[in-house]
């Protein structure tokens, strides 16, 4: 799986889910496939069939930043899909120093240890790469796992624990893979992502399932519960931010969403202070 592949399955797939009828052209004539023909989709857009076709099957064809919003609007695609498409389309050269921001800066790090809720700081693909105590009286210890096992998406997607409730599962498991395909399309070390892609392939058919379906989340945050030993359910939300210092960087916080969670949590932090 490389990003010219799923640039083209984007494609396929979004030109399939139109009807005729969506963008003003006649239902008539027998359709071998459902959605619009690719000749339609260049007509509706301004260009070649040929030069359509060619982007369509991932050949080293570059369109205009022009060309591109109006393939989006012709596919009718919604913001983030869009932004998606652009992503995945612009040619980006590598950077000549690659900045990998694999270590976690000392600051970040004593903000964190100073916070009573929990906090962890991930790499663009997801690696975790600092946290504080309350993560891990919490969640797990990351200090226990080599560097290598410390990706949190392939934590949540393969853990057996976070599949008790299936139906919990497949919508997380859902919003994750939306969320990583939007990370994927924004990376330039497109190797790590490829491989995790690949793995992920191989040992999950529910990240197979949701991997090959058009969803993608630039923003994702959500509300879940934590059941703390000694303590009981612990409800939080979390959100994530980019940190300044270190863009490719991404801090996450779970804050609780209500008294008794806010206390429950308090408890953790002193019994581990």
């Amino acid at each position: 799986m490389t990003q010219r592949d799923e640039l083209v399955r984007f494609l396929k797939n979004a030109r399939a889910r139109i009807k005729p009828s969506d963008v003003g052209l006649p239902e008539g004539g027998r359709r071998r496939t459902s959605g619009l023909r690719r000749e339609e989709v260049a007509t509706l857009t301004g260009m070649s069939v040929t030069w359509y076709t060619w982007f369509e099957q991932g050949r080293e064809v570059q369109l205009s930043r022009a060309m591109l919003e109006g393939l989006s609007r012709t596919l009718l695609l919604n913001p983030q899909e869009r932004e998606y498409l652009l992503a995945l389309a612009r040619k980006r050269p590598r950077p000549l120093v690659v900045a990998q921001d694999e270590v976690i800066h000392p600051a970040t790090q004593q903000m964190m240890d100073g916070l009573n809720i929990p906090a962890q700081v991930i790499t663009e693909d997801w690696t975790v790469i600092g946290w504080n105590h309350i993560v891990t009286r919490l969640f797990r210890d990351y200090a226990e796992r080599p560097a290598s096992e410390r990706n949190l998406f392939k934590i949540l997607m393969l853990d057996k624990r976070y599949r008790k409730d299936p139906d919990s599962f497949r919508e997380m498991a859902k919003r994750l893979t939306a969320r990583f395909k939007w990370d994927y399309s924004r990376t330039n070390q497109t190797e790590k992502f490829d491989a995790i892609i690949q793995e992920m392939l191989n040992k999950s058919k529910t990240f197979k399932e949701f991997w090959f379906q058009s969803d993608i989340i630039a923003h994702l945050e959500g509300v879940h519960t934590v059941t703390a030993p000694e303590f009981g359910d612990i409800t939080v939300r979390h959100t994530s931010y980019t940190i300044e210092e270190a863009p490719s960087q991404r801090l996450i916080l779970f804050v609780p969403t209500d008294d008794v969670s806010r206390e429950r949590l308090d408890q953790v932090a002193l019994s581990d202070s």
